[in-house]
């Protein structure tokens, strides 16, 4: 799928239903790091409100369909650290209809050019559980590099699951890449 297939924009409070839909589907929380928790409306309109309050270091995305505009998924850039020039990256495709389409790959394409391009950041870094082969192989292959294990460092589906550390530097971003579909 080429980048101009997905579009990128701020997440608004007309995404909310669709990211706590996601939430709520334990076959797409168990991909993540994160603990599956029951997190009603209310909870995730104050998550939102907390993200507005701090966008100055976090950026939260939607990702669409360039067509249809419809929101597939999310990526975020978080706890930005703007004098060491470094970002958490996570992100869901949690309309799984949209999974295995290269939705993930091009949608991580864009935000590595937003965090290295606009916003200046020299390092993207990421936890990835060790089970997750797919999204294991997508980072691999958008530049990431292993950087370490943190050794059971998830609890997920009542077993401890190794972490794997990636990051990616701005020189080692294939910025051709990202345009090569254009």
């Amino acid at each position: 799928m080429n980048d101009q297939a997905i579009v990128l924009r701020e997440i608004t409070a007309e995404d909310l239903p669709a990211i706590n839909a996601w939430r709520a589907k334990r076959e797409v929380v168990d991909a993540l790091v994160g603990n599956f928790r029951h997190v009603n409306a209310d909870i995730d309109r104050r998550w939102y409100e907390s993200y507005l309050a701090s966008r100055a270091n976090n950026v939260r995305l939607a990702i669409c369909h360039g067509e249809s505009e419809k929101c597939v998924g999310v990526v975020y850039l978080l706890e930005i650290n703007w004098i060491n020039r470094s970002t958490e990256f996570g992100i869901q495709i949690g309309d799984t209809a949209a999974q295995g389409q290269g939705i993930g790959e091009a949608a991580t394409r864009l935000a590595l050019r937003h965090a290295f391009g606009d916003l200046n950041l020299r390092r993207v870094y990421l936890s990835v559980l060790a089970t997750n082969e797919r999204a294991t192989k997508l980072y691999e292959k958008t530049g990431f590099r292993h950087e370490g294990v943190l050794r059971e460092a998830a609890f997920k589906s009542g077993r401890y699951i190794d972490l794997l550390l990636m990051a990616i530097l701005d020189h080692e971003f294939d910025a051709p890449a990202a345009h090569r579909d254009r």
